[in-house]
């Protein structure tokens, strides 16, 4: 494979680790609201609300605990795999990163 297609393959890895970055920081984001509300739900007392649509609604404790659970569930299975994805594509780059070193050295030499 040519220099030129290994650097293009290695910038479209880099632009995927960036946009899983992102993905990843959204979902830590969202995760700590809900480290938040499960946090100030257990100094409440029975009576608390929720947001929907942009409307507020009295909630059920219990059961508004146990949706930020499940969200928080969710989040977690996403944020570890992200994480699996983003170490695969970290890897996959740092090889090409070798190989077009190798090939860029190696070019070096012959010219001299």
């Amino acid at each position: 494979m040519a220099i030129e297609k290994k650097i293009e393959e290695l910038q479209l890895l880099e632009q995927n680790l960036q946009a899983f970055l992102m993905q990843k920081q959204n979902f830590q984001v969202e995760l700590n609201e809900i480290l938040n509300a499960q946090e100030e739900l257990k100094h409440s007392d029975d009576e608390v609300y929720k947001i929907l649509g942009g409307i507020m609604l009295r909630s059920n404790k219990k059961k508004l605990s146990s949706e930020l659970e499940e969200r928080k569930r969710v989040l977690d299975l996403r944020i570890n795999s992200i994480e699996k994805q983003e170490k695969l594509l970290d890897d996959k780059a740092h090889a090409l990163r070798s190989e077009i070193s190798s090939a860029v050295e190696k070019k070096d030499k012959e010219k001299k």
